[in-house]
């Protein structure tokens, strides 16, 4: 399995419902180094896994979509603990859309797996696997 990463970040404001959160039920601000890795069994026609300039724009506008807000205030997020795990997942579902769409160019059909990790920290990240 060939695999091409690209990372951006986003910067985020949010509280959760829960006690299992302690302090973070309140509301705080988080920023997370974002890891997007692409997946699949064989190169494309150029030898590549995909276009890493394409990756690198449509995650920075996934990105750009979620930074500077308080996620708290956002419809998609509306009732919605939005922890870093289920982050994750979303911007993973987008990245997943952008390649259907053809944003990630032609050679991105063949494409088997998206994998997306948000690094909280140096000590703790989750990540999210989904397929194509």
């Amino acid at each position: 399995m060939f695999s091409v990463t690209v990372r951006d970040h986003i910067m985020i404001a949010h509280s959760f419902t829960g006690e299992v959160f302690g302090p973070a039920q309140k509301l705080h601000g988080a920023t997370f180094v974002v890891d997007a890795t692409f997946k699949r069994p064989e190169l494309d026609a150029d030898n590549i896994v995909v276009d890493i300039g394409l990756a690198s724009q449509e995650l920075h506008a996934i990105c750009g979509g979620l930074s500077y807000r308080n996620l708290d205030d956002e419809a998609d997020f509306a009732g919605i603990n939005t922890s870093t795990e289920y982050l994750a997942k979303v911007i993973a579902d987008r990245l997943a859309g952008k390649a259907a769409s053809g944003a990630l160019g032609a050679g991105a059909g063949g494409l088997t797996g998206i994998a997306v990790t948000l690094h909280e920290s140096h000590i703790a990240w989750a990540t999210y696997e989904r397929d194509l």
